[in-house]
This record gives C-alpha cells, sequence and structure tokens, in this order.
C-alpha cells in the first residue's frame, strides 16, 4: 500500500483495516480469532505494525534511495521502489517477531522459526512482484499525466 498509495494515504488505508478488523469484521482471517483477540494474539505483532510499514515503505519511495550503478531512470525507480519494499519487510518481521518473543515468552531463534523462516521465500517474492507492480504503474501514471 505505501508503495502504490504513498505514505500517508498508505497508513491511512491500512489504519481503517486494522479498525474494522478490531470492530469484528473478518478482514483478518476467516478461520483467526477475529476481532481484537486477533490483534492481541500471535499475529497481532505483524497485523499491528501495517501502517507504519506502510509509511515507511511510501516515504522511503517518495523521497528516493538512489540507484547507482544500473543505467536509466527505470531502474532507479525499481530500486528505489525495492530498497522501500525491503525496508518495510525489514520493519514488519522486527515488530512481528519482537511480538511473538514477548508474548509466547520465547527466545528470538524459536520465534524466528515460527514467524520468519517459513515466510522468507514468498516475502522475496512479494517484494520483488511489488516492487515491478510500483514502477509501472508509476511509468503509466506519468506517460498518461
Amino acid at each position: 500500500m505505501g508503495l502504490l498509495l504513498g505514505s500517508r494515504r498508505g497508513f491511512t488505508v491500512l489504519a481503517l483495516y486494522l479498525a474494522e478488523g478490531a470492530l469484528g469484521l473478518t478482514v483478518f482471517s476467516p478461520t483467526g480469532l477475529g476481532g481484537l483477540a486477533q490483534l492481541l494474539g500471535p499475529t497481532g505483532g505483524f497485523l499491528i505494525a501495517y501502517p507504519a510499514v506502510a509509511f515507511v515503505t511510501g516515504w522511503i519511495f517518495e523521497r528516493g534511495i538512489s540507484g547507482r550503478g544500473l543505467s536509466g531512470r527505470d531502474s532507479r525507480t525499481f530500486q528505489r521502489a525495492f530498497g522501500a519494499a525491503v525496508a518495510g519487510e525489514l520493519l514488519l518481521f522486527a515488530s512481528g517477531i519482537s511480538w511473538l518473543m514477548i508474548m509466547a515468552h520465547v527466545a528470538f531463534a524459536q520465534a524466528a522459526h515460527f514467524g520468519l523462516y517459513p515466510f522468507v521465500f514468498a516475502e522475496v517474492i512479494k517484494v520483488m512482484s511489488a516492487s515491478a507492480i510500483a514502477t509501472r504503474l508509476r511509468q503509466r501514471i506519468r506517460t498518461t499525466s
């Protein structure tokens, strides 16, 4: 959301998403506890981080990380999106793993075993895809404006 909507809108959309879920709408998981219990459960650290992740990702993408070493404007934009998405993922997993450590009273290694390692491969694909999609949409918006 941060890559596509920007820092402020991305934050707002995901804060509203959390509010919907906290009120009991089944937006988190149809099989989970639902409502406020879902936010306070094992996945709460990930969920609660969503607005901040969108803000950080959008902020970095808006302000840019220079794309040195590759030629062309498109590569710099992709690099900027990729860097922003990686920063967002780091924040997301730092929050989620920390929450798991506190809630389950476990060490980092065990929390990472449940909340990080099974998801790394899929997250790499998501980061690459989101970066490419955001780059392409920004190019289209720029050319149609």
